[in-house]
């Protein structure tokens, strides 16, 4: 048999056996991934989808339509833990997946599916690892968008990118987000704009001091402020709650306070709040994309990247990027460099604005 027949081969032998999804375990990323678990939702409507999940990601799957469950892995970052390895492929050997979708270009990536006997491995050549898989594909530098790249593994080879994508979508229940709100002690009716400060990367983390300033005019038009972020931007909250009444690092903030700290550990904080909230604001960051993917009106900061390249798939409120004569970076007038882009260099004005012409277009009444 030739071996470029060994995918459909092992497809159809697959028949409807599950279909698993390794993922990059970014929360961006990750949910950038829906946009794949739908595509083969539509291919294969008998068959179920899994994800590989990281503990961080883990809550995503609650609200992800079509996908059946997440196969929890802690494999360390750096190395090859071959031990653990191993045991996450007895996991997935019992799981008895006919075929598997790995996103990540790297060797490690693909092994577990590999040493579990996965029949259908598809993934993009990458590190040498053809022997790893047996559908390993061309063409990942050529896919400027990580959507049409996650994409294009969901599709049959060779298969034309379609014009347009689903969307990522995560649906949240209604009385999962009252009961969130009651047991944060979030029962202030003011209206709510959620901050996500945080970000990955130099120069895409617009400074916490304009965050600081955004807080403080927003909180003289009425508005409650939510910080959302890991455990480790709690010190990011705590500068952004001085520029107004705060109840950081509370567990049970108190109704009336103006900026409530919420970050923590649990993602499910995030997502929950997110949805509750009237607008959001975030750098190019996970949190960007759980914003988006709720509907919930957002505001993206961008620096060193475009939103057509890094931003959601769903449509935002508003991309504000760097607006600049001179280039901050290098000095030079009319510099188009991409990496001398610095969010630091956008200013509060049309971020507020933004913000404001969200709430007003929700009919959302502040002072």
């Amino acid at each position: 048999m030739d071996s470029r027949d060994e995918p459909a081969a092992h497809a159809a032998a697959a028949e409807d056996r599950p279909i698993l999804i390794v993922p990059y375990m970014w929360i961006g990323d990750f949910v950038r991934c829906h946009t794949a678990v739908q595509i083969l939702n539509a291919r294969f409507p008998r068959r179920a989808v899994d994800m590989l999940t990281s503990a961080r990601t883990l809550p995503l799957i609650d609200y992800m339509p079509g996908v059946r469950k997440g196969i929890l892995s802690d494999l360390p970052r750096g190395r090859l833990a071959l031990a653990k390895q191993w045991e996450l492929a007895a996991r997935l050997r019992q799981e008895g997946y006919g075929a598997v979708l790995v996103m990540p270009r790297t060797w490690k990536s693909a092994l577990a599916p590999f040493l579990a006997g996965i029949p259908e491995r598809t993934g993009f050549i990458g590190e040498g690892r053809f022997w790893l898989l047996n559908d390993a594909r061309p063409g990942e530098r050529g896919l400027e968008r990580m959507v049409d790249q996650k994409a294009a593994l969901a599709l049959p080879r060779g298969a034309a990118l379609p014009a347009t994508y689903p969307r990522p979508h995560l649906a949240v229940p209604a009385a999962e987000v009252a009961a969130w709100r009651e047991r944060w002690g979030l029962s202030d009716h003011r209206p709510v704009v959620a901050l996500g400060p945080a970000t990955v990367g130099p120069g895409r983390r617009w400074p916490i001091a304009r965050y600081a300033e955004l807080a403080r005019s927003l909180i003289a038009d009425g508005i409650a402020i939510w910080v959302l972020g890991s455990a480790d931007d709690r010190p990011l909250a705590m500068k952004i709650a001085m520029a107004g009444g705060s109840a950081a690092g509370s567990a049970a903030p108190a109704s009336r306070a103006a900026v409530h700290d919420l970050t923590g550990p649990d993602l499910r904080d995030a997502v929950l709040a997110l949805k509750a909230a009237d607008a959001a604001v975030a750098n190019d960051s996970g949190l960007l994309h759980v914003a988006a993917a709720l509907d919930t009106p957002t505001v993206g900061i961008f620096g060193p990247s475009r939103p057509v390249l890094t931003g959601p798939l769903n449509p935002i409120a508003a991309a504000i990027e760097p607006n600049v004569a001179v280039c901050s970076t290098c000095g030079r007038a009319g510099c188009t460099r991409l990496d001398h882009r610095r969010t630091e260099d956008i200013p509060l004005e049309p971020v507020l604005a933004a913000v404001r012409g969200v709430l007003a277009r929700a009919g959302v009444a502040v002072r």
